[in-house]
This record gives structure tokens, sequence and C-alpha cells, in this order.
């Protein structure tokens, strides 16, 4: 057994003192001052006690592209960052489009990961968008299908697909960029997309999840189709489109993602976004690269960053410290409400649930510095940022996978 003393955690949006036994797997017990002579005692002193992470967005690159990051490396990263489950996206080699290509990548998350892993299946045969993937052999083997990283911009195919994961109650995750706005980037782009597939879905009945929306109008057309009551529409948005903006670009590739930083009034939108709860969940679109690959000029260099080291600091520092979101909707977003909305297995931090814990630091400034990132890949924007929060103590299934509490708790 494991008691995790004098730690603080979330209750009713407030701050309360409360310690946590955990016996095997589970949480036994959460009550002020708890006593067990047989437990391993690991006092927080007074840091912040929450559910571990939950990302439904991230780039492992395992199998087919391990020089970027590897399942073992990405979930490492996940349990510095506090993050518990991950949902890895499909963009692989060989892609998961068929049975056996997803029992493959379920093999080696078995083998190497270090936290709850859940991958998608692809829409598309290889993400090429021309044929419909095998839905039929590997539903039940998934929670959600997607082609991020591309588009689907074949709505007979989009369609076929939508009945398909409404058949197996599976999410389908959009990538939403029409392919005429590949090269430019285009806010218009998004914003096309996302209209189409918003009545397309509507028309349908699928559970249908838009990641990392980035502009105003985007957001407004999934407010609107919340509010005529759509509750299986839902979308993600990535720490980076919520603090950054196009202005400090400046060619720099470890600013070069897709969707890019966008306006400023894009930026304010995804925090109102936040606010008023058209944002469902944060999700880092974790994307890994070699350092030669970012080290390219601005315009060859791949798009994407790394991220999951660095969601918690970044959303406590900016939007809970600032009392833009309560501690509850903290919770929620980075939290609870990506296990609703892909039926992921239960963990509410309560006693008798799974023991998936991470501890916060909010008390104290961290520098984020290259020389501590445990992704393999070293393409983040937030080297050298000044954040709270940053994660200090990692327990996926009652086992601790990341400890930086020091000497007295090791």
């Amino acid at each position: 057994m494991i008691l995790i003393k004098n730690g603080r955690v979330i209750e009713n949006n407030k701050l309360v003192y409360k310690d946590i036994l955990v016996d095997g797997k589970i949480i036994k017990k959460k009550a002020p001052n708890i006593t067990c002579d047989e437990a391993e005692i690991i006092d927080v002193k007074g840091m912040l006690v929450v559910p571990g992470g939950v990302d439904p967005h991230v780039h492992f690159r395992e199998p087919g592209f391990e020089k970027k990051e590897t399942i073992k490396t990405g979930t490492l990263a996940s349990a510095k960052g506090g993050i518990t489950t991950c949902m890895p996206m499909p963009n692989l080699n060989p892609a998961p489009d068929n049975r056996e290509n997803v029992i493959n990548e379920l093999n080696i998350i078995k083998k190497d990961a270090l936290i709850n892993c859940y991958p998608y299946g692809t829409i598309t045969i290889g993400e090429l968008g021309k044929e419909p993937s095998k839905v039929d052999e590997f539903h039940d083997l998934v929670k959600a299908i997607s082609d991020d990283g591309n588009g689907v911009n074949n709505l007979d195919i989009l369609k076929i697909q939508m009945e398909k994961a409404k058949k197996y109650n599976l999410v389908i995750a959009s990538h939403s960029e029409d392919f005429k706005y590949l090269k430019t980037k285009e806010p218009e782009g998004e914003i096309i997309a996302v209209e189409r597939e918003i009545e397309l879905a509507k028309k349908i009945g699928c559970r249908y999840h838009f990641c990392h929306l980035s502009t105003k109008k985007s957001i407004d057309l999934v407010r609107q189709a919340k509010k005529e009551g759509y509750k299986n529409i839902t979308c993600e948005i990535a720490p980076h489109h919520l603090v950054l903006n196009k202005n400090i670009v400046n060619l720099n590739p470890n600013y070069k993602m897709n969707p890019p930083l966008r306006s400023e009034e894009d930026r304010l939108a995804c925090i109102e976004a936040l606010k008023d709860g058209t944002c469902d969940l944060i999700a880092t679109d974790h994307a890994p690269h070699t350092e030669e690959e970012k080290a390219l000029e601005f315009l060859k260099a791949p798009n994407g960053i790394i991220g999951i080291e660095t969601s918690f600091p970044l959303i406590y520092t900016e939007f809970v410290k600032t009392n833009i979101i309560s501690l509850d909707e903290f919770l929620n977003l980075m939290s609870f409400n990506a296990i609703k909305i892909f039926d992921l297995p239960k963990r509410d931090f309560e006693e008798g649930s799974i023991a998936d814990i991470a501890v916060l630091d909010i008390d104290n400034r961290h520098t984020y510095s290259y020389s501590e990132i445990k992704s393999k890949s070293k393409n983040s924007p937030f080297i050298g940022r000044n954040l709270y929060g940053f994660n200090q103590l990692t327990m996926v299934n009652g086992i601790i996978v990341y400890n930086n509490l020091g000497d007295n708790n090791e």
C-alpha cells in the first residue's frame, strides 16, 4: 500500500487537504489524516493531487517512425507530464487500417507503455483518403478512428465511415482541413471543413469530435451545433493555440504546426471556448520530430511540436491561476471529459476508483529546460518558460511510474 500524505485535492472548486491511501490498483480511502502502518508514506508537502491527465491526441510514431518517438519514450514523457492515459494517433507505418496492424500496435503498447494507451484506427486505408479502412475488422480493438494529419475530403467515404462509427459506437476524430488550403493553411480551410462535417454528422448522428480547433469561426460553428442540442459533436483545443499567436512565430520551426498559430482574435476565441464550455477538453497534439528535421529552414521543416510534458503547467498557470477557468473546470478539461467522450474505462478519482494520479507543484515556478525533456524529440516552443504546476509524481494503476519528489520519497 502507498499513502500520499499532506496533499491538497480539488473538491467543489476548493482546495482541501486530504490524504490518499492506495491499495493495489485502487484508491482505498481519501480523507484527512489517514494513518496506516503497513503503507509506504509519500509526503507531497501541500502539492496538488489530481486525477492523471487524459490526452486523446498524441503522436507516438511507433511503428514506422521510431527516430522521432517510440511508445516507450512517448509514454515516459507522458508520465513526466502527469498524463496517465493517452490515445496515439494512427499516422504510422503500417497504418492501423486493418485488424492485423491494430494488433501489432497493441502488442507494442502492451510491451513498452508506462501508461494507459488506447490507439486509434484509421478512417481510410493508409490515411490516403481513397478507400475506407476495414473498421468491421478492428472496431472491437479501438475507441475511435481518425486520419489525423490529413483531412478527409472525400465525403462519400466519410459518410460510410460515419455510419460504421455509429454502428459500432466509435468516435470519429476529425482533422478538419479542406484540400484546397493544404499549402496556404489559411483559416478558411479549417472553417469550410468543420461546417460541412457538422452538417454530415447531424444527419448521421454519429459521435464526432473535432481535433485541434484554432479559428473563431470554426469554434462558433461547434458552439451553434451544441446550442441546437447535438451533444455528440465535441471538440478539443491544444495548449499552444490558447497561449500563442502567429505574431510570435518569426520563422522558428519550433513554432510551426498544423493547424498553424492563428491571429490574436482566434486565440481569444479559443479562450472564450474554454470559459463557456464549447471546448470539451485540452489535447496536446504532441508531435515529435528529430532535431535534424526541425533544424531545417521554416518552409521545409515538418509541422508539429511536443507538448505532453507541459500541458498541465500551461493550463494551470495561464488559466487557473488567473481565474479564467475554475478548479473543477480544470479537472474536466484535463481528465474527466475525455473519458466520457471516448468511453474510456472509468477513473473518477474517488474511493474505489483506479489509482491514476498526478501530483502538481502549484506553489513554485519552474523553468522548463531542454535537458529535462523525456520525449525523444525536443521540438518545444515552451523551453525557457516559467510555469507553475509541473508534475512531480505519477501513479498509473497504483504503480509509481515517475517520481521527482527527491531523496526523501524515493
